[in-house]
């Protein structure tokens, strides 16, 4: 986002190196969320997590971006909800939609069952460790999905600006 004096706050995309800035403190953050205030999870909270990856396993069937979108920010929802740390709580909310646009502009581009496959075996890790409650070990998992998010979407923009490249000689 970019402010303009006497227009506004203007959205832009971000360039990479914003991008990979975003990526490597939103892995840092995620170590943060079992360590900061962490938040016990009732047995209702762990069942609407079983419930997203009930409908993960159905939108795999048929995945489609609109639904992974969906489940993603649901479940985004769910994991903000695992600490009582406010200022944690609403700067990973922040960096997490923007995020967001890069995501939605390179979805169509990327392998959607294997976002879904990677997406769903992030959810159930999170779970597993939420029953025992190792909300330390959440945040890990968290590092590692972001982490592997990142690198899927830079080996993306590698190809598609080496095939840019390639088509413009």
């Amino acid at each position: 986002m970019e402010s303009v004096h006497g227009v506004g706050t203007i959205v832009t995309d971000p360039d990479i190196g914003e991008l990979v800035q975003i990526y490597h403190l939103r892995m840092e953050l995620a170590l943060l969320v079992g360590k900061l205030s962490p938040t016990p999870r009732s047995a209702e909270d762990l069942e609407r997590i079983r419930a997203l990856i009930a409908r993960c396993d159905e939108e795999m069937k048929n995945p489609t971006q609109k639904a992974f979108l969906h489940l993603n920010m649901a479940f985004f929802a769910e994991i903000r909800a695992f600490t009582g740390n406010l200022p944690l709580r609403e700067i990973s909310e922040r960096l997490y939609y923007q995020v967001v646009r890069v995501v939605l502009k390179m979805m169509p581009k990327l392998d959607l069952a294997e976002e879904f496959s990677a997406f769903r075996s992030e959810m159930q890790a999170v779970l597993s460790a939420a029953e025992i409650g190792d909300w330390e070990a959440i945040g890990y998992i968290r590092r590692a999905h972001i982490s592997m998010s990142f690198h899927r979407m830079m080996n993306y923009a590698d190809t598609s600006e080496l095939s840019e490249e390639r088509s413009k000689a």
